[in-house]
């Protein structure tokens, strides 16, 4: 119960403290007088000294004196004002609406990543998500067609779990990236923030959807959304997990085609920037790098409160006096 009760303090005076260090010294003065007393003495009877050596009350003897320091010190670490402080943060400030754009086709369940293209997209996903403090994040799929899995939101715990719970077949196979864009627009559409951003990530070349990727570029540039696109994917052939006609998966060998011409220009066009991610730390380092280039305006006020814990010791030394007087006039007491 003691330790728990330090274990949280902080003192506000930590000098007066220096007090202690007297304690020793008032106990090593009364053993000295303690000696000068007895030495005083003649005694004639040895037997008569190793009797009152036994007693209970000669033993008892130097408690009080013990209290009384114990009183002493609980005293002092009053006066040296202990504190519990809580700390607050009051973060505030302007935040990027951004949509991870994330393909979900069946090549992104490719092996040249740990453990594969997609499992290693919704980690980076997530640790972006945790270091945006203030913005609002949605999350948009697709593959042979797009979907809203989640809309703008702050709510960082729903917004992970939307993302870590991302699985390929989904939607229809196919690799729409004008589809996957066009829906990202949309949902930044009706945003009143300064900065609007899409963060398109794909290991393909369209092949689907009904919306063409200049056409959705096009509506990015007219809504003044910063696209950042991402090709995944290593140099030359990746294994693939695929079913066989008897319905078990074999892993098979595909080229790795991404449309670097296409994801350059959708990049440039809306002022945003291509990244090419080849393994996993280098999809890390490409969102790092993002992070750092949209930054938000965060203003943190930090508050501290302080409430004072002197009672307890308070109390105790008045215990400790009270029971020294207790005995000085019970079990202690000297008759004359």
């Amino acid at each position: 119960m003691i330790t728990r009760y330090f274990d949280s303090i902080h003192f506000a005076w930590p000098w007066v403290m220096w007090g202690l260090l007297f304690l020793p010294l008032l106990f090593w003065w009364y053993l000295k007088k303690n000696q000068q007393r007895s030495g005083s003495f003649i005694i004639s009877s040895t037997a008569k000294l190793e009797k009152l050596r036994r007693s209970w009350k000669a033993r008892l003897a130097h408690v009080p004196f013990i209290l009384r320091l114990l009183s002493l010190a609980c005293i002092l670490l009053a006066l040296a004002r202990p504190q519990t402080r809580f700390s607050e943060e009051q973060v505030s400030g302007e935040g990027v609406d951004i949509i991870l754009c994330v393909d979900v086709s069946g090549s992104m369940l490719a092996q040249d990543f740990t453990p594969n293209r997609l499992e290693a997209a919704k980690d980076v996903a997530a640790n972006f998500v945790d270091s945006r403090k203030t913005d609002r994040v949605g999350v948009v799929i697709f593959s042979g067609e797009s979907f809203t899995l989640c809309p703008l939101t702050t709510d960082k715990a729903v917004l992970k779990a939307q993302i870590y719970n991302i699985q390929s077949g989904l939607l229809e196979d196919g690799t729409a990236i004008g589809s996957g864009l066009a829906t990202s627009t949309d949902r930044l559409r009706s945003s009143k923030s300064k900065s609007k951003v899409v963060i398109l990530l794909t290991d393909g070349e369209n092949n689907g959807g009904q919306i063409p990727p200049v056409t959705a570029k096009e509506i990015a540039k007219k809504l003044g959304i910063r696209v950042y696109t991402i090709g995944v994917g290593t140099e030359g052939y990746a294994p693939i997990p695929v079913q066989a006609n008897d319905g078990s998966i074999v892993m098979q060998r595909e080229k790795v085609n991404i449309d670097e011409k296409l994801l350059t220009q959708i990049a440039d066009e809306t002022n945003g920037k291509y990244f090419r991610a080849k393994d996993n730390e280098g999809l890390e380092k490409i969102y790092t790098e993002i992070d750092q280039l949209e930054k938000s305006r965060i203003e943190v006020t930090s508050l501290q409160r302080s409430t004072e814990r002197f009672l307890p010791l308070v109390i105790a030394a008045i215990l400790f006096l009270f029971l020294e007087w207790l005995l000085r006039l019970t079990l202690l007491k000297k008759f004359p």
